[in-house]
C-alpha cells in the first residue's frame, strides 16, 4: 500500500431526514439533529462500494447550523389510499466526512480482489464524479450531492462548540459484516452516546459500540458472478472508471 487508505468528501443538500425510530410509531417521522453512522456509511457506499471491503466512518464535521422544517406529507397507506402525516426534516445541511475501508473477512471468496491501491483510486475518482449511485440524505426524497474537499478547511458553524445528543442509533450490523461470533447469522442494531467536539463527531467503530441488540436471524447474501455481481475485474482495462494513468504517469 503506497497511498493513504483515507477519503474525504463534502455531502450537502436542501433537506435531510435521519429518522429517529421513536418518532415512527405514529406514522410520522422526525430527524435526528445529526446524521447517523449508518446513513453516512450508506452515502459512502453510494459513492463506491464492493462486497470485498467495508467502509468505516471515522469523523463527520457539521458545517451548517442545525435547522429543522416540518412538512405535511400524504404517504401511501398499506391498506390503500393516502394518509396525512407531518415529517420534520433538517434543512440546508452540509457535512464533511472522513472514512477508510477495511477488508470484509467474511468474504474469503473475494480475497483475490483485495488491492488497496486500486479501490482507493476508484473511490477518489467516484467522489470527483459525484458518486456511482444517487446520493440520499437519509431518505429517498432528500437528494444529496457529493464533491471532494479538505476535511479541516473552511469555517464550520460549530467549530467552537461542544454538544451532546444523547443515546441514538449508530447503525445495523448485517450478517455478512458480523465480527462477533454470537452475531453471525443475525441482524444486530447498535446504539451509542453521540457527542460533538468542536464541530466534529468522532464515531466509534461498530465493534466498539457496547449497546447492542440482536433483532432477528438473517442469512449472508450471496454474490454470484454473472447474476447479481459483475465480477472482480469490473474496473480493469484502463477506461475512465478504472486504473487510468494519473498526472505523474503512474498507474
Amino acid at each position: 500500500m503506497d497511498k493513504p487508505n483515507i477519503i474525504e468528501y463534502s455531502v450537502f443538500g436542501r433537506y435531510a431526514l435521519f429518522t429517529d425510530p421513536l418518532s415512527k410509531t405514529g406514522g410520522e417521522k422526525c430527524s435526528y439533529q445529526i446524521p447517523t453512522y449508518q446513513a453516512l456509511k450508506g452515502i459512502t457506499e453510494s459513492i463506491y462500494w464492493k462486497p470485498t471491503f467495508i467502509w468505516v466512518i471515522d469523523e463527520c464535521r457539521v458545517m451548517n447550523l442545525i435547522q429543522s422544517e416540518s412538512k405535511g406529507i400524504r404517504p401511501i397507506k398499506y391498506s390503500g389510499g393516502n394518509d396525512l402525516s407531518y415529517y420534520t426534516y433538517l434543512r440546508n445541511v452540509e457535512y464533511r466526512v472522513r472514512a477508510h475501508f477495511v477488508w470484509n473477512e467474511n468474504r474469503e471468496d473475494l480475497a483475490s480482489d483485495r488491492n488497496e491501491n486500486k479501490h482507493y483510486d476508484i473511490a477518489k475518482r467516484m467522489i470527483e464524479r459525484g458518486g456511482r449511485r444517487d446520493i440520499f440524505l437519509g431518505a429517498r426524497e432528500c437528494q444529496g450531492y457529493v464533491e471532494p474537499c479538505s476535511f479541516d478547511e473552511g469555517k464550520g458553524a460549530y467549530d467552537d462548540a461542544d454538544l451532546s445528543f444523547g443515546i441514538m442509533v449508530h447503525g445495523i450490523t448485517y450478517p455478512d459484516e458480523a465480527v462477533r461470533e454470537e452475531e453471525k447469522g443475525k441482524m444486530t442494531v447498535r446504539l451509542w452516546n453521540a457527542q460533538m467536539r468542536k464541530g466534529v463527531i468522532c464515531f466509534p467503530e461498530p465493534e466498539q459500540c457496547e449497546i447492542r441488540r440482536v433483532l432477528r436471524d438473517a442469512g449472508q447474501k450471496s454474490f454470484l458472478s454473472g447474476q447479481n455481481f459483475s465480477g472482480l475485474n469490473e474496473f480493469e482495462g484502463g477506461d475512465r472508471f478504472g486504473m487510468v494513468k494519473d498526472l505523474g504517469g503512474n498507474v
